[in-house]
This record gives C-alpha cells, sequence and structure tokens, in this order.
C-alpha cells in the first residue's frame, strides 16, 4: 500500500509539473512599446519637427492605446495635445496612418461615416508602429503645421529609431 501511495504521489507530482510547464503556452507574449522607446520616438520626432523650424505635440501609445509619453513643444496651441493623442489611437485601432484613413472616409462613400466615431481623428499624423508585422502601438504628431508635416516627422522618427530587420 505504501508503495501505491508512493508511485501515486510520484505521478501527481509529475502532472503537476507538466503543467506548470505547459501554463505559459496559455499565456500571450506580445511585443509591445516600452516608455524607453516611446521616449526616443518623441525625441526623434521632436527633432525631425525642429530641422525644419517647426513646433509640434507627440505622443506615443501602447498596443492596447494607452498614453506612454507625451511631449509639446513650447508655444503649441493647446488643442494639439489631445488632437496627437487622437491621432495615434486612431493609427493604433486601424492599423493604419490616419491620413490614409482620412483619405479613405473621405473618398469612399462606405467609409464616409468613420468621421462620426468620436474616438477616430481623421486627420493626418498618426502612424502605426509595426515590429514583425505586428501593430505594437502608434505615434501621433500634432501642430507641426499640416497632415503632410505632422506625418512625415512621425515617419522620420520611426525610420531612425525602429530596428529595420524586426
Amino acid at each position: 500500500m505504501l508503495a501505491k501511495t508512493a508511485r501515486l504521489t510520484a505521478l501527481g507530482l509529475t502532472l503537476c509539473a507538466a503543467n506548470a510547464f505547459a501554463a505559459p503556452a496559455l499565456v500571450e507574449q506580445r511585443p509591445d512599446v516600452s516608455l524607453t522607446l516611446a521616449n526616443q520616438l518623441i525625441e526623434a520626432t521632436l527633432d525631425a519637427c525642429h530641422q525644419d523650424d517647426r513646433t509640434a505635440v507627440v505622443a506615443v501609445v501602447d498596443r492596447g492605446g494607452n498614453l506612454v509619453a507625451l511631449q509639446r513643444d513650447d508655444n503649441v496651441g493647446p488643442h494639439n495635445t489631445l488632437a496627437a493623442q487622437r491621432k495615434a489611437f486612431t493609427s493604433l485601432s486601424t492599423k493604419n496612418t490616419s491620413r490614409a484613413l482620412s483619405d479613405l472616409a473621405r473618398n469612399t462613400p462606405d467609409a464616409e461615416n468613420l468621421n462620426t466615431l468620436d474616438e477616430l481623428l481623421l486627420l493626418g499624423g498618426g502612424v502605426p508602429l509595426k515590429v514583425e508585422g505586428h501593430v505594437i502601438g502608434a505615434i501621433g504628431v500634432a501642430g507641426a503645421g499640416g497632415a503632410a508635416i505632422d506625418e512625415g516627422c512621425a515617419l522620420t522618427a520611426i525610420d531612425k529609431v525602429l530596428p529595420k530587420t524586426l
């Protein structure tokens, strides 16, 4: 009886150990935006804007749409702070640039009511952050002088900061 109990205990411990190793497979592990990465992107974006003698607000959100970091240059209109956040969120949630989404809504009858969603801001300046084909967050720029300029500052920063191989 003692031997049988010992074997059952050993079997139970083996099964518990096997389950302990299997459990991590149930937990998703996904790349995300860290505070360090967000700050590097913001610095590079503002540098790109400053190279063109422009000021801006830059916001970076993570894969869940949470604000990770935001920085505003002096003398940028206060409405641009929220605009940068919303551009980033728009880009993240649609996995596209906010400018492309704006063009789509303007030129495609089936998509024209996208502008009725309060969460989305259909202005250029939001760009998704992609790593290994996955959107891990987004950057939003506002106040630099128009959609193309806002987007250009973000794209310059992304090209500089995100590794090319990812």
